[in-house]
């Protein structure tokens, strides 16, 4: 398998992961399943223990709420195939660690280091590597600010992945619509 980009792109609950985890499951051998959800609460605690108990037992996970580009590179070896889910929670995490009164354009710089170290452990690699995001920018403007600064970083964060990526997809209803080539 050579190396390749395929970032999906939906809504929540449009099936991206459900999309990548067939994926993976068929055309992987080893692989490497990265989680950058963090359990902050029981209900999402409860989230990361189910889809734990749902993946395949050969599959590797790598808990990388932060510095993810660092620690996939750090725990590649032999895979062949690298799921990252996802980035809207990466993003998240990285903007949570800002001071509150930091600038539109701190927000995004500090996602976008976050994304270009992602992207370059995937152009240091010979995997195949499945990218997942939600598409923020179809919704309406958020009210408050920290929502507005979420949106606008997550949306460039999302068009630099695309950028990069050999394939784009975008999951509406469990069905993948594809954006590139």
């Amino acid at each position: 398998m050579a190396q390749r980009l395929i970032f999906l792109l939906g809504g929540a609950r449009g099936g991206k992961s459900h999309y990548a985890e067939q994926w993976a499951r068929q055309n992987g051998k080893h692989v490497l399943f990265v989680a950058t959800a963090q359990a902050f609460d029981d209900e999402m605690q409860d989230r990361i223990a189910r889809h734990r108990a749902e993946r395949p037992a050969d599959w590797h996970t790598l808990e990388a709420p932060l510095n993810t580009g660092s620690a996939i590179g750090a725990a590649l070896n032999q895979h062949d195939t690298v799921l990252v889910d996802c980035v809207t929670l990466l993003a998240s995490n990285v903007l949570l660690q800002l001071p509150e009164n930091c600038t539109p354009a701190q927000a995004e710089d500090a996602v976008l280091a976050e994304v270009d170290k992602l992207l370059n452990a995937y152009h240091a690699s010979t995997a195949t590597w499945l990218i997942i995001s939600n598409e923020v920018g179809m919704g309406i403007v958020p009210p408050y600010r920290l929502g507005r600064l979420y949106r606008d970083a997550l949306g460039r964060a999302n068009q630099r992945i695309a950028e990069a990526a050999d394939e784009v997809l975008l999951l509406v209803a469990g069905i993948g619509w594809q954006l590139k080539p």
